[in-house]
């Protein structure tokens, strides 16, 4: 049975995953709720590989190795920058040549990697928070399910998850969850 690809992502309610400027103040609150947090938790302890756009490889490698030994870091993100330290990472990129992280590696061509990583034993495969990966997923059919965190923000620009069109898909709603941030967490499956 192939490995399911799972995105998750988080978006204001305009659609965005970014503010302009690459400004991400405006979810900090939600993903820090304990209700967020451990959804999450739960969600990448099943995961055994991941997948990045070069830009956000480059900012979870700027930022989560160094969580891992940080005395004042939340106990939950140190677990986290663990677990993210010893995943697997594939780095979808055509321009980034090497992927410095332990055990990254970097891939240009999307489809067929995710073809292969489907087939090969493991557990599920995640895409976080990297908009032009789950939007090529999207456009090649290859996306099992879709977890989107809905923050109750405006934000005007910024970078677009849905910009363009994509392929007519179904989905089911398996769980809708309000987090007391007012978020709505909400995981699809592709029928």
């Amino acid at each position: 049975m192939p490995r399911t690809v799972i995105a998750n992502i988080t978006l204001s309610l305009d659609g965005y995953a970014a503010g302009p400027g690459g400004d991400m103040s405006w979810l900090i609150e939600t993903a820090l709720h304990e209700q967020c947090a451990s959804g999450f938790a739960g969600f990448y302890r099943g995961v055994d590989t991941v997948l990045l756009g070069r830009t956000n490889y480059e900012g979870f490698h700027g930022f989560w190795p160094s969580v891992a030994d940080d005395p004042a870091a939340d106990p939950r993100s140190r677990d986290f920058s663990r677990w993210f330290d010893d995943v697997e990472k594939v780095v979808v990129s055509r321009t980034l040549s090497e992927a410095t992280w332990t055990n990254a590696r970097v891939a240009s061509d999307l489809e067929g990697e995710v073809r292969a990583l489907r087939e090969a034993p493991g557990r599920d495969i995640a895409v976080l928070s990297s908009v032009s990966v789950i939007r090529a997923l999207l456009a090649a059919d290859l996306l099992d399910e879709l977890r989107i965190v809905r923050v109750p923000a405006i934000l005007g620009a910024g970078l677009p998850m849905f910009d363009g069109p994509l392929p007519a898909s179904t989905w089911s709603t398996e769980s809708v969850a309000t987090i007391p941030t007012g978020a709505v967490v909400t995981h699809h499956r592709r029928r």
